[in-house]
């Protein structure tokens, strides 16, 4: 039986999608709360990773340790950067990279990481069934780029634009590119998919609180029908 691991950075995300599941188990390791349920043949177990690229890495490290995950995904909220974004649009990340690593000083571009490089690139596989999936969903925008992660929520249009400039991004938030860092050393095959939250404005954490039920409830759906389609 294929296992799927999903982490989610936030309670409201994990029981957005735990409505869809018949959770037969649930078990803690290193204090980290796991759900099990099956869909499709397939073991997916859920995790709370917390916010933030330490925590993210950390859970993914965890998860692949110590369940043997086949591959990952990893669903939450972020902020749009892209002006073809709109709030409740979905993101599905083609690559990722880390806007807030940088050692230019010693005349690498900021976000390329030793032994890693600029961009991590998701699995084409999983990929191409969350974008045929979504696509089939005429009531959200579904656009596919770069993710761009940092331990920072952004407020400032400025930095915002700076980010969207130098590194193509279309949107920005706290842990993929961190779980695609440790899924790429590990060799383990991943998915990122965010719902889009907020935009970069004055006001960015009233639209963030606004839209959390709504965002996470969009790609709680999402990841649900691509576990239908899983084989």
């Amino acid at each position: 039986m294929k296992t799927v691991g999903i982490i989610l950075p936030m309670e409201e995300e994990i029981d957005a999608l735990k409505k869809y599941l018949m959770i037969n188990r649930e078990f803690y390791i290193y204090e980290l709360k796991f759900y099990e349920s099956i869909v499709n043949n397939i073991k997916c177990v859920l995790v709370q990773s917390g916010v933030g690229k330490v925590n993210a890495a950390r859970t993914t490290q965890v998860l692949i340790d110590n369940i043997k995950v086949d591959c990952i995904i990893n669903v939450g909220v972020a902020g749009g950067l892209s002006e073809d974004l709109k709030i409740l649009d979905i993101v599905i990340a083609d690559k990722l990279i880390q806007h807030d690593f940088d050692i230019s000083v010693f005349d690498h571009e900021k976000g390329y990481i030793p032994n890693i490089g600029n961009y991590i690139e998701a699995d084409k596989y999983l990929f191409n069934i969350a974008k045929s999936i979504i696509n089939e969903n005429k009531e959200n925008n579904c656009l596919s780029g770069t993710i761009a992660s940092g331990d920072i929520f952004l407020t400032d249009r400025s930095k915002s634009q700076e980010i969207k400039e130098q590194f193509n991004a279309i949107c920005v938030e706290m842990e993929a590119a961190a779980i695609a860092q440790v899924c790429y050393l590990c060799k383990v095959p991943f998915l990122i998919l965010r719902s889009i939250s907020d935009i970069p404005n004055n006001d960015n954490k009233i639209t963030y609180e606004k839209f959390l039920d709504k965002s996470t409830a969009i790609v709680a759906e999402a990841i649900y029908k691509i576990l239908l389609k899983l084989d």
